[in-house]
């Protein structure tokens, strides 16, 4: 692990007594550019449409039986019943449903492609216990067929993560599910970076193997804690040199590091944690090792215990990513219940998310929550469906940082909206109409809007 040498924090020290010995002019200053690769996304052209006579499921908790959705300029202008309107176009929804955009906040797509051949996968940087340094938008490729079928699926926007392997991943990045040659082109506008932590098997099974640290569970937390204490040491040497500079002064600029640019834009709250965690103590742990350095904990993914410790997740604001019924496979994966979404969504300031870590099951996430809805309203919940479209639509959104944007179908969010052929939580439904900022990216009737991959083999 790098060390600061002899820590940087007296370098920057240093450097200040320099600065302040210096009364020449100030050399230019040097700052650290946070978004060297921007969005270049362009909303599909779009029409004023009106979507009429669907039973509308908002995201905000509301059902509307013979609703309407209104679409102007990519943006949801209205939602009501029988709204007086003119648009360009109208589509006739009576027994289609319609909801918004569906958000799996944990995917590998395009870092983990089809078809699945080692020269396509980079998605797990396994060479340290620390690979915050990496951005997995680097690995993304875009004609990665999954995009495709995972529209067909009403996902308008999703999180690709790097793997698991390391206490610290690196960077994920939020995309727009639209055809786009380059992964600028779908990257989400303004939406914030996540960091992916790991606990548990994986990294102390990874560099224990090798027998190099991590090799237990106390291995894992030490060295998390010894990262976040060089980051610590990173953020002040920079704050320091941007005071001293401000103040007149000609100091030295730190050392860069982006290993912890990624770690300081977390102390910063830039960017968001997501943490790869099963067991529920450790997910406990994570949550006081946030405080011991001052950030928040975010969102754990898999979260096979998490109902466990329901009451705590909902007392420090962590959403929680769940499958509806995958467990067993390793020991940290066994004590599962599969009413877990609904207890965690049980508690008060809950945010329970179902979500797929899969290439296939992205493809059918509404049926993934329909199975939560269905097994935790035979155990005595009692969860409808305007509630239960919001762990893969405005929870989703919330966890990713930009509930602001999208998530729910409301006036001034982006009018990413699926139409459905009948309730989304039937296993013979199926979207037949997909919009992304309004613009139509897919229709199940007309192969116009059928986008098709040239690496079709190996597509489940």
């Amino acid at each position: 692990m790098y060390k600061f040498a002899p820590s940087i924090v007296v370098a920057g020290i240093a450097a200040a007594l320099m600065g302040c010995q210096d009364n020449g002019p100030q050399k230019e200053k040097v700052t650290i550019e946070k978004n060297p690769y921007p969005s270049t996304y362009k909303p599909v052209p779009s029409q004023s449409t009106l979507i009429t006579n669907a039973t509308v499921l908002t995201g905000t908790g509301e059902k509307i039986e013979q609703g309407d959705v209104f679409i102007v300029d990519g943006k949801i202008k209205q939602v009501g019943k029988d709204l007086s309107v003119t648009a360009d176009i109208t589509i006739e929804a009576e027994g289609k449903w319609v909801t918004p955009g569906i958000i799996d906040v944990h995917s590998h797509l395009g870092a983990y492609p089809s078809p699945s051949v080692e020269s396509h996968s980079d998605g797990n940087e396994m060479i340290n216990p620390n690979t915050s340094q990496v951005w997995v938008e680097h690995s993304v490729w875009p004609q990665d067929p999954g995009f495709n079928r995972a529209r067909e699926g009403g996902i308008t926007t999703l999180q690709i993560l790097p793997g698991s392997a390391n206490l610290f991943g690196g960077r994920g990045v939020t995309l727009k599910n639209v055809p786009a040659p380059t992964m600028q082109a779908m990257k989400f506008p303004d939406a914030p970076y996540g960091l992916k932590m790991a606990c548990g098997e994986n990294p102390k099974r990874v560099y224990g193997s090798k027998g190099v640290a991590p090799y237990t569970r106390m291995g894992n937390m030490a060295g998390y804690r010894e990262a976040w204490i060089e980051a610590g040491e990173y953020k002040r040497a920079w704050e320091q040199y941007e005071a001293e500079y401000a103040a007149g002064l000609n100091p030295d600029a730190p050392k860069r590091d982006i290993k912890f640019d990624t770690l300081r834009g977390v102390l910063d709250g830039e960017i968001l944690i997501h943490n790869h965690c099963y067991k529920a103590e450790e997910m406990a742990m994570m949550i006081d090792l946030s405080k011991e350095f001052g950030y928040h904990a975010g969102t754990f993914h898999h979260g096979i215990e998490a109902y466990k410790i329901a009451d705590l997740l909902g007392e420090n604001g962590n959403c929680a990513a769940l499958w509806p019924d995958w467990w067993g496979f390793k020991m940290e994966a066994y004590d599962m219940v599969q009413e877990n979404v609904a207890i965690v969504d049980a508690v008060k300031n809950s945010c329970a998310i179902v979500h797929s870590d899969s290439d296939t099951t992205i493809q059918r996430l509404n049926h993934e929550a329909a199975k939560v809805m269905n097994t935790a309203n035979q155990s005595g919940f009692n969860i409808n469906e305007q509630h239960a479209i919001k762990w893969i639509t405005s929870n989703a959104a919330k966890s990713l940082g930009i509930q602001d944007k999208t998530g729910s179908l409301e006036q001034g969010k982006q009018a990413d909206v699926v139409i459905w052929n009948t309730n989304p939580f039937s296993v013979y439904s199926r979207a037949e109409q997909v919009f992304v900022d309004g613009g139509k990216v897919y229709d199940r009737h007309d192969e116009k809007y059928q986008a098709v991959s040239d690496f079709m083999l190996g597509q489940k």
